[in-house]
């Protein structure tokens, strides 16, 4: 199984689902030169947002603490620790910032 994220040109392959670990998030540089913070929980399910901290300028979410608050995942950022709704990318502790989110499917590799 890939995972693969949706960009202007259509679906792109990032990585394998299995090279993922639940908690952990990996950066992926897209076409247009952005990047992507990708993530997988638990239960197997892909999440992607933009990488880019909106606090600090750094593309360091991909570096940071997944959880949950209320049932919804989330990213705390590495450097000043506000968190990222993984579904929505509102901050959680700033609701007028939030980042890109990305959808996001598994697909069969052939």
């Amino acid at each position: 199984m890939t995972v693969e994220l949706q960009v202007a040109q259509g679906w792109l392959t990032v990585c394998e689902l299995s090279a993922l670990v639940p908690g952990r998030g990996v950066a992926a540089l897209l076409p247009d030169g952005s990047q992507a913070a990708v993530f997988v929980d638990r239960a197997g399910r892909a999440y992607a947002i933009g990488n880019q901290d909106p606090f600090t300028g750094a593309h360091v979410l991909s570096r940071g603490l997944v959880g949950a608050a209320a049932g919804r995942p989330f990213v705390a950022s590495p450097l000043l620790k506000q968190r990222f709704d993984l579904e929505t990318g509102r901050c959680l502790d700033d609701e007028e910032v939030t980042v890109r989110t990305y959808p996001v499917r598994t697909a069969a590799t052939s």
